[in-house]
């Protein structure tokens, strides 16, 4: 063990995270997510759900100022009903951690799940909440 480190990041995922250059994505996915399905590199993260590993991983992690959505949603899907609440949730979040975030890119379902196989990691989480999974853009570390 460290010091000042969230228990929830898993030895396995700090290294992922270490690993990451500019511009390489992860993806936190909700239960429901086909993350093994989908993932180079997956991450299991049982019991534990987005928000709190999102706090603890934006405690380390630059998000990409160049890009201009570093921080993606799934889309709700046409005609489905659900209007995700756990988005405001990320959003106090991420701008928590980073000052000059202003919005989310939001992405359709299945383009959503051709940048989850492109990018570096997945970590697959036990949220429940519908539409809870998120992408992440790594940025550069300036200080």
């Amino acid at each position: 063990m460290l010091k000042g480190i969230p228990k929830v990041l898993s030895p396995d995922l700090m290294k992922t995270l270490l690993e990451m250059g500019h511009g390489d994505e992860i993806v936190l996915g909700d239960g429901n997510f086909p993350a093994a399905g989908n993932a180079q590199r997956l991450i299991r993260a049982d019991g534990l759900n987005v928000p709190e590993l999102l706090d603890a991983i934006l405690q380390f992690y630059p998000l990409d100022t160049y890009s201009e959505n570093a921080v993606s949603l799934m889309q709700v899907v046409d005609g489905d009903s659900i209007e995700p609440t756990i988005w405001e949730e990320y959003r106090s979040i991420v701008k928590k951690h980073d000052e000059n975030f202003e919005d989310f890119g939001y992405v359709e379902r299945f383009e959503f799940y051709e940048r989850t196989k492109k990018a570096f990691a997945v970590i697959a989480t036990s949220e429940k909440a519908l539409y809870a999974n998120i992408i992440l853009k790594k940025g550069v570390v300036t200080d």
